[in-house]
């Protein structure tokens, strides 16, 4: 055999050698995996798939999921965005919050409402403010885990965005109103009224941007409450 045909076939053998050894050893992982994760989730990818209300589930397998009943079931396949308006910005999501998580919400909040204040623009305190007629209440620090580092500001008030959750319906008017959103009309308390308001619908949840991507403040977010034709209803934001 020439030298150069030897060289060739040595440099072939020792490639198919090197496939060989990195298959065996991938095989080699996925067996330690489904050792320590079990063989039913197949492998962690794949999901059980939509259960009988079509909520996303969590694989098999995992023992720390297996023993949270909490965290069962995902419904984060269930929520459904929906982009109502881009200046400002703002985000309708459907089935963002489970019956069962608004009323909950309603039992903590309800014995602690209390006269909603506003941010004074020269100190940063909260004030008293006949322009804002809701009410509402804060967690205490016990009933609030941050997955961050959480800065308080000495003068804050301004947001970049903010989270309004629904957590009862069946009543007229009570709308989340944007004036200066979009070209056309809306109801508002049962009035037409030119903007972009969002109907109170429980489980719902809307989020919209204060401030635009320059770091500016978006003027066009102005908003407000719409009368509530009947019972009172409550939302919480943030």
């Amino acid at each position: 055999m020439a030298p150069a045909m030897r060289i060739v076939f040595g440099l072939l053998t020792f490639v198919t050698v090197g496939m060989i050894i990195g298959a065996l050893s991938q095989l080699a992982i996925i067996r330690r995996l489904e050792d320590s994760h079990g063989t039913d989730s197949l492998p962690f990818s794949r999901l059980r798939g939509l259960d009988t209300d079509r909520h996303l589930q969590l694989p098999r397998g995992i023992p720390f999921w297996n023993n949270d009943k909490e965290a069962e079931v995902l419904r984060l396949g269930y929520v459904k965005p929906e982009v109502l308006n881009w200046s400002p910005r703002i985000i309708l999501l459907h089935n963002f919050l489970s019956m069962e998580e608004c009323d909950y919400l309603r039992a903590i909040a309800l014995p602690r409402l209390h006269i909603s204040n506003v941010v004074d623009t020269k100190t940063g305190k909260g004030i008293k403010s006949d322009v804002r007629t809701s009410s509402g209440m804060f967690l205490n620090p016990q009933e609030r885990k941050y997955p961050m580092v959480q800065f308080n500001l000495k003068r804050g008030g301004q947001r970049i965005a903010t989270m309004l959750m629904y957590l009862s319906d069946n009543i007229e008017g009570g709308e989340t109103y944007f004036p200066l959103a979009g070209s056309g009309e809306c109801s508002c308390g049962g009035k037409l009224v030119k903007g972009l308001s969002v109907k109170p619908i429980k489980g719902n949840a809307v989020l919209f941007w204060s401030m635009g991507l320059d770091g500016q403040s978006d003027p066009n977010s102005v908003h407000g409450g719409c009368e509530v034709m009947g019972r009172s209803g409550q939302l919480p934001s943030g």
